[in-house]
């Protein structure tokens, strides 16, 4: 089935709170403009998680304010050693107090209490992550500063609506392929993120959420003879008729890929010997993921379900490129992973 692609600027959504043009784009097409919003304030999510990794430890940041609570997280995982740590925040009814950029996405925002510290910093082409959390780790303290070098590159942006309630939507854009550089201090221990081997991907999701949903959503980044390479799939949720968010990125350009599912093994989430396939149904997309670490979650507060594996690990396969190249590329590291939520 063909997907429409949004090549011009247009209004997201229209006087009754709809989404106007459901499709994707390679660059924002639109204003998020929450007074346009029609549905009660409680059930708008808004967040910007980044992702830094270098196939040896990763360091994610989220800064969500998801209605009648917010989630602000500070999770570090070494990958060869299999450890993470992490603190979180959930304050209490935010309701856009947080601060997460809306109108065109840019801004920066920053969460603050006695438990953690965290600032994203956006200034286009250079983002600089900054933590403190005064106790992270067995009464250590963190402290984190990454410079993400953004390339002037495609991205992956979607608008999903939800056919069970029309003034449900997602507009959502991926960030994929950022060099990252700068050190995470735990102590005495010094974490050092190298430009030549780390990258960084930024979700950026804003919208309105039905409450219960599950998702599959993947990403990675590295070099592919000598230039940047990154990948993103998913689906799951939502009325995705008009488009998937399934693409690859290579020397900047995005190559936009078919539906495909995720090849989970059932007998583990995370053994390696059992690799996670990924088969595009227009067959330009055949990948494996040699998992290596899984960051299993689940929390039940009340009405709140977080029931999720986010499996780390390193991607290989082959792609056809939209001029019929074929791309072989290997150990890209990055993760997968299925979430079901209820908030």
């Amino acid at each position: 089935m063909r997907e429409n692609e949004i090549i011009a600027a247009q209004e997201l959504l229209d006087e009754k709170g709809h989404l106007v043009n459901p499709g994707w784009s390679r660059s924002l097409f639109a204003r998020y403009d929450q007074s346009k919003i029609k549905a009660s304030r409680l059930r708008i999510k808004d967040w910007d998680y980044y992702y830094v990794g270098d196939g040896r430890n990763v360091l994610a940041l989220t800064i969500a304010d998801l209605g009648y609570i917010g989630l602000v997280t500070v999770t570090v995982i070494n990958l060869e050693e299999k450890t993470e740590h992490n603190v979180t925040a959930m304050p209490l009814l935010p309701l856009g107090r947080l601060g997460v950029p809306v109108g065109d996405l840019s801004g920066d925002v920053r969460y603050r209490d006695k438990k953690l510290d965290v600032s994203f910093i956006d200034k286009g082409e250079i983002r600089t992550l900054l933590c403190h959390v005064p106790a992270f780790k067995d009464g250590q303290s963190l402290d984190a500063e990454i410079t993400l070098h953004q390339p002037p590159m495609d991205t992956m942006v979607i608008a999903t609506p939800w056919k069970e309630n029309p003034k449900a939507f997602y507009y959502n854009q991926k960030v994929n392929c950022m060099v990252a550089e700068g050190i995470v201090t735990i102590g005495k221990e010094k974490i050092a993120f190298d430009p030549s081997t780390a990258f960084s991907t930024l979700d950026r999701g804003r919208g309105v959420w039905t409450y219960d949903n599950t998702w599959y959503w993947g990403s990675g980044n590295g070099i592919v003879d000598g230039s940047p390479f990154g990948l993103n799939i998913g689906y799951g949720f939502g009325d995705t008729s008009r488009a998937s968010e399934n693409i690859i990125f290579f020397k900047n350009e995005g190559h936009k890929l078919g539906r495909l599912t995720f090849g989970i093994p059932q007998e583990s989430y995370c053994r390696e010997e059992l690799p996670w396939s990924f088969v595009s149904e227009d067959g330009r997309l055949d990948m494996q993921m040699k998992p290596v670490y899984d960051r299993r979650a689940l929390i039940k507060i009340g009405p709140i379900l977080n029931d999720g594996h986010q499996v780390f690990g390193v991607f290989s396969g082959h792609v056809l490129l939209d001029d019929g190249t074929k791309l072989r590329f290997k150990d890209i590291h990055g993760f997968a992973e299925k979430i079901h939520n209820k908030y």
